[in-house]
């Protein structure tokens, strides 16, 4: 082989394993929770128990949305801590502020665990939410308590 053909061959080896790198960069392994506006004041909190109303965006690590409440305009409700949601939300809600903005970043086994949620969550996936707490238990961040 001629040495440049072998150097050729050394970079194209260089930058598939960097790709695979990051992409397992980009996987977790433990539940991360980034606050990204929290506001000023925090009078209401989600706890367990609490029946909290959330608007969220879920990607994938690649990009790809597989379900958002506000394209719906359709917020999700649930109690929290109670099984119903995935447990990285059950964990990564607690003590959010009403109005507050976190991003989660999920790592399979606090979401859909090695089996995935087919066809658009395949298996092992860290999952990423934007979310926002808008209602907990008879309050709301429209004032309109009636919904909750």
């Amino acid at each position: 082989m001629k040495p440049f053909s072998i150097f050729l061959l050394f970079i194209i080896f260089f930058v598939a394993s960097a790709l695979v790198s990051a992409k397992k960069e980009a996987d977790v392994t433990e539940l991360q929770i980034g606050v990204k506006y929290k506001p000023s004041s925090c009078e209401v909190q989600a706890h367990k128990g609490d029946k909290v109303k959330v608007h969220y965006r879920g990607k994938l690590t690649d990009g790809t949305v597989f379900d958002s409440s506000f394209e719906r305009n359709s917020p999700i409700d649930f109690e929290l801590g109670g099984g119903q949601v995935i447990k990285g939300w059950d964990q990564g809600l607690l003590g959010m502020c009403l109005g507050e903005k976190r991003k989660l970043k999920i790592p399979a086994k606090l979401g859909y665990g090695e089996q995935g949620s087919p066809p658009t969550i395949p298996g092992g996936a860290t999952l990423i939410f934007d979310t926002e707490l808008v209602g907990v238990n008879d309050k709301s961040l429209s004032g309109d308590n009636s919904e909750l």
